[in-house]
């Protein structure tokens, strides 16, 4: 990547950018909200959630395109969409204003061929896989609809995309639990790197806010359950009162491009993916390694591919769930960036979205382009007892103005698997 030592010279730079959260559809609508510290955390409403322990999420707000909620048939046909999951919509939303906002229409055969598709999920199509299961389990399976299959899995909305816009380069997917956007983001880069691709639309997306999904994840005592009746306070990254994160569904996608393939089409430049880290911690299922040492290790390998220092970033958007985990990614950043650390300013927006799980790093990562791109640090929401002290400023409640020109975002996800993107503005 640009800058390192390894690299093969081709730039990598975000030219498109698209999305669907809890905070609503659309980039500038999500992106403001977020500023204004908005939370997109409520009352479980995708199903009747009153006989589990944990009873909100965030969820993709309904209602008009142009109030930032999402009507499906704004976006897919209708009688598409009962032949795909719900992660799949979201993908597909995420991936048209995505592809719309970079402005690149392949005209040739050879264009088509030089355009990839690299989206990933961490679980997929549980809803639909969790129907049929009940469908089969009451002796209907002959009436299972054969788009059951191709609706669940993971890599169907790479397809879906790769087929409705004819892009015939690569077509691939990431699934890597919570840590899946980010690897989708990198591992799309180095394929422009290594000219397999001029054009990469690569993200994450994930609709596990269902009844399989929350009772899985409070069976394993992970999500936050002691804010029923305030849920827009239960996610609380680093906060003294954290109880567990809180789910997620949404998506976010890149459009990726070759650096001197965009300037000849004069595209515009969001930011350049200048550092790309990755590592394992070979240590436990679910919890990470002591000190955190997989991600000081995923860190430290992205920002010396971008051949830069600590001291040359300026904004962290940091994986913190909303777990004791957060402390351990903490500690890990403070020695990584040492004497540096007073200046920085690290945030986790899944203060105000929950956890997205493997589309979490990918809208992390458009946050953290958008952070260069205005000067802003988006707030860390709940903070309000730090369960330790730290001189990292961790933006609480407020967004911070600053002069951000480099940016690193954090994921790390169940296995013990971890990736950290650095990005820089053009």
């Amino acid at each position: 990547m640009a800058g390192g030592t390894q690299g093969s010279g081709r730039r990598v730079v975000v030219t498109g950018m698209g999305i669907a959260s809890p905070l609503g559809i659309g980039i500038e609508t999500v992106w403001s909200r977020l500023l204004e510290g908005r939370s997109g955390i409520g009352a479980i409403t995708a199903f009747d959630a009153s006989d589990l322990p944990a009873q909100v999420a965030g969820q993709v707000p309904a209602g008009a395109r142009e109030a930032g909620g999402l009507d499906l048939d704004d976006w897919i046909p209708h009688k598409d969409q009962k032949k795909m999951d719900r992660f799949i919509h979201l993908g597909l939303v995420a991936a048209a204003e995505a592809v719309s906002d970079s402005g690149w229409v392949p005209r040739t055969e050879a264009e088509q061929e030089a355009t990839g598709v690299m989206i990933g999920s961490g679980i997929g199509g549980l809803q639909s896989i969790y129907e049929a299961s009940l469908q089969v389990a009451a002796g209907k399976a002959r009436r299972l609809s054969p788009f059951f299959i191709p609706s669940a899995l993971i890599n169907l909305i790479s397809g879906h995309v790769s087929i409705r816009y004819g892009f015939k380069g690569p077509n691939h997917s990431a699934v890597t639990a919570c840590a899946t956007g980010v690897h989708a983001i990198g591992d799309a880069a180095r394929l422009i790197m290594l000219d397999d691709a001029d054009v990469m639309v690569a993200g994450g997306a994930e609709a596990a806010v269902c009844a399989l999904g929350i009772a899985g994840f409070c069976a394993s005592r992970a999500l936050s359950t002691g804010f029923n009746a305030t849920p827009e306070r239960a996610s609380r990254p680093w906060d003294q009162d954290r109880d567990g994160f809180v789910m997620g569904e949404g998506a976010g996608i890149v459009v990726l491009e070759e650096y001197e393939h965009a300037r000849a089409r004069g595209a515009r430049m969001y930011a350049e993916v200048v550092g790309y880290g990755l590592s394992g911690d070979a240590h436990h299922i679910t919890a990470p390694a002591e000190r955190h040492a997989g991600a000081y290790r995923a860190m430290t390998k992205a920002i010396a591919r971008a051949g830069l220092t600590a001291a040359d970033i300026q904004y962290v958007n940091a994986h913190g769930t909303s777990t004791m985990a957060d402390d351990l990614e903490l500690e890990a950043v403070e020695t990584l960036f040492g004497d540096h650390a007073g200046g920085l300013a690290m945030s986790s927006t899944k203060s105000a979205t929950g956890h997205l799980l493997g589309a979490a790093g990918a809208i992390e990562a458009i946050f953290s382009i958008l952070a260069i791109r205005d000067g802003a640090a988006p707030p860390t929401l709940n903070l309000d007892q730090p369960s330790r002290a730290s001189v990292i400023d961790r933006v609480a409640h407020e967004a911070q103005r600053r002069d951000i020109r480099v940016a690193l975002s954090n994921s790390f996800g169940f296995g013990g698997t971890n990736a950290s993107l650095l990005v820089r503005g053009v």
